[in-house]
């Protein structure tokens, strides 16, 4: 169930970044993005995408966000100080810093990652269909009893 980590990053080497905020760069306002970004600097602002959008967001080791992140998939090396919601997978680095609630599909945390807040998963519908499922088959149970 639990995979031991090597000394390999989590970050995967194929992902690809058509945007790059660099270390000494500042922006202000909310990023709305329609390709993924690699934030070095800092957003000072929320960062979004569209939710049938399959985009990237990653935070360097030196990357600071203010602000709430909503994308397909979210990697964190630096500071988050805002809620994450990430549809499909959030990764955390040994060395980040995350003071918010983060909503995911799944989930991987290196020792050392500093989280504050709420983590909760993301009911999916296939989640959904089998919880409602089960419950149906249980009052059925109950109603006739054999």
């Amino acid at each position: 169930m639990f995979e031991k980590f090597s000394n390999k990053s989590m970050a995967v080497n194929s992902e690809k970044f058509d945007t790059i905020i660099g270390r000494t760069t500042t922006i202000q306002g909310t990023l709305v993005l329609l390709d993924s970004v690699r934030i070095d600097g800092r957003v000072v602002g929320n960062v979004e995408s569209a939710p049938d959008c399959k985009i990237a967001v990653a935070i360097g080791p030196t990357g600071e966000v203010t602000g709430d992140i909503k994308a397909h998939r979210v990697m964190v090396a630096g500071k988050v100080f805002g809620h994450i919601h990430a549809a499909d997978r959030v990764e955390f680095q040994k060395d980040s810093l995350v003071q918010g609630d983060v909503s995911y599909g799944s989930i991987a945390v290196e020792h050392g990652a500093k989280l504050s807040g709420l983590i909760l998963q993301n009911k999916t519908m296939e989640d959904s269909a089998t919880g409602a499922q089960a419950a149906i088959q249980t009052a059925q149970s109950v109603k006739n009893p054999t």
